[in-house]
C-alpha cells in the first residue's frame, strides 16, 4: 500500500470499503496540487466536489461584512472537507486556502452520490463524520461562552498536537504553520490576550515557542488547565438549585389585605417573616409633642 492509499484508508469514505471497493473509489478521484497561500475555493462559489487532504494543511475561513477574516479550522492529512454541499447544494459558506504546499484528492459529488446510494454502510460512515463535526462545533461554541482564554489556548494546542504532533525526546513538537493572528482567530480571542496566555505557559515551563510551531514540554499540565477551565464553566453555569420544599408558601391574608409569603410547613421562620408578624413598637413620646 502506497502513502496515498494509506491516507485515504483512514478517511470515513474508505473505512467501510473492502480492497476492491477502495480501488474502485480511488479511480473516481483525481489529485489537486495547491501552493502555499493559494485559494482552492471561496465563499459563494458553487460546491461540486469533496476533498481529502493527502499532504499539507488547509485552513477554512469566513469573512465578515467589514472584511475581517475568521479562521474556523485547520484540515490535515486524512481529513476531508467540502462535503456539506453534497447534501445542501447552496454556495460554499467558507473559503479554503492552503497553509502549506498541499496535495488533495477530489471527488465529484455526482460520483459520490452513486456510491452512497449503492453502499448504505458508506453513507453511515459519512454521516458519523458529519455528526462528530457537529459535536465539535457545539463544543467550540460552549468554550467561547464559558471557558476563559488560557483554557481555550490550552485546548487548541492539544487539539493541534493530536493531529500534527511529532514525538521528540524533549516533548511533543507541533508544527501548526499558523501566524500569531491565525492562532488567535482559532482560539476566538485577541492576539494580545492569546500571546499573554502563551507567555504564561512558557513561564511555567509547559511549552516552548518557535516560529509557527510549539513544543509541548508538559502536555499533562495543559490538559489539567483545559479541564480546570471546563469544570469551572460547568460550575458557574449550573448555579444554585432551589427545591420545591424551599419555595415560600402564600399565607392567607385577612379580607382587604393582599396575601404575603411565609415559611412552608416544617421550615424555620426567617427574620423577614418575624418582622412581618410582630407589629412595630409605638412611640414612647407624649402625643402632644411635635413629631
Amino acid at each position: 500500500m502506497d502513502q496515498v492509499d494509506d491516507v485515504l484508508s483512514r478517511t470515513p469514505l474508505f473505512e467501510a470499503l473492502d480492497e476492491d471497493g477502495a480501488s474502485a473509489l480511488r479511480a473516481e478521484m483525481h489529485s489537486v496540487d495547491i501552493a502555499r497561500g493559494e485559494r482552492l475555493f471561496g465563499e459563494g462559489d458553487a460546491g461540486d466536489k469533496l476533498y481529502v487532504v493527502l499532504e499539507g494543511k488547509i485552513k477554512l475561513t469566513r469573512t465578515a461584512a467589514d472584511g475581517r477574516e475568521n479562521l474556523l479550522s485547520v484540515i490535515g492529512p486524512a481529513e476531508m472537507f467540502g462535503e456539506l454541499s453534497l447534501f445542501d447544494p447552496r454556495p460554499r459558506t467558507q473559503t479554503a486556502t492552503a497553509l502549506t504546499d498541499s496535495r488533495l484528492a477530489a471527488l465529484d459529488h455526482r460520483a459520490l452520490r452513486g456510491w452512497l446510494t449503492g453502499r448504505p454502510d458508506m453513507a453511515l460512515h459519512l454521516l458519523r463524520a458529519l455528526a462528530q463535526r457537529l459535536r465539535r462545533t457545539n463544543e467550540v461554541m460552549t468554550d467561547l461562552v464559558f471557558t476563559d482564554v488560557p483554557g481555550r489556548v490550552a485546548k487548541a494546542l492539544l487539539d493541534l498536537a493530536d493531529r500534527f504532533g511529532l514525538r521528540r525526546p524533549d516533548g511533543l513538537q507541533v508544527n501548526h504553520d499558523l501566524t500569531q493572528e491565525e492562532l488567535a482567530q482559532l482560539v476566538g480571542a485577541s492576539r494580545e490576550t492569546v500571546n499573554k496566555a502563551l507567555a504564561d505557559f512558557v513561564g511555567r515551563g509547559w511549552i516552548q515557542l518557535s516560529a509557527k510551531s510549539v513544543l509541548l514540554v508538559d502536555p499533562e499540565r495543559l490538559r489539567r488547565r483545559a479541564r480546570l477551565a471546563g469544570a469551572g464553566a460547568r460550575a458557574a453555569g449550573a448555579g444554585p438549585r432551589v427545591s420545591g420544599s424551599s419555595r415560600a408558601a402564600v399565607r392567607p391574608a385577612p379580607p382587604g389585605r393582599p396575601a404575603e409569603p411565609g415559611p412552608t410547613t416544617g421550615q424555620t421562620a426567617t427574620a423577614t417573616d418575624l418582622r412581618r408578624r410582630i407589629p412595630a413598637p409605638r412611640s414612647a413620646r407624649p402625643s402632644g409633642l411635635p413629631r
